[in-house]
């Protein structure tokens, strides 16, 4: 596995981590089909006043600011991929009835020293 590759499943498992530990329920990662790849799909915590809500996430995990952030490098082309992703993943899924969709972006930091931080920006396009 080439370093990168390895950094980016790091920061997947960093990522699922905190989206769990925020009540989150991870229901597919790294779901695949002919057009692309989804880091995670997870049903978004339960709260009473809204309808299910299946949320698409992108992951970037980063070391350093020399590519920018992670949330820079979620181009528009990569959010207009992600949609269609997220479509297909419904009609190939059998999600909630009624649920919502929403795209959001967590951005792991990896740094030397001490724990990574995570970025988590929710509905992000």
């Amino acid at each position: 596995m080439r370093a990168n590759n390895a950094i980016g499943a790091y920061g997947e498992r960093i990522a699922v981590q905190h989206l769990e530990n925020a009540g989150y329920t991870i229901v597919d990662r790294n779901w695949r089909c002919d057009i692309g790849e989804i880091d995670v799909v997870a049903l978004a915590p339960a709260d009473a006043e809204s309808r299910p809500c299946v949320v698409v996430c992108e992951v970037k995990t980063r070391r350093g600011l020399g590519f920018g952030t992670g949330f820079e490098a979620v181009t528009l082309d990569k959010a207009a991929r992600l949609h269609r992703l997220g479509r297909r993943w419904l009609a190939e899924n059998d999600p909630p009835r009624g649920c919502a969709m929403r795209f959001d972006v967590l951005a792991v930091h990896i740094s030397r020293r001490g724990e990574p931080r995570v970025e988590h920006l929710q509905g992000a396009f």
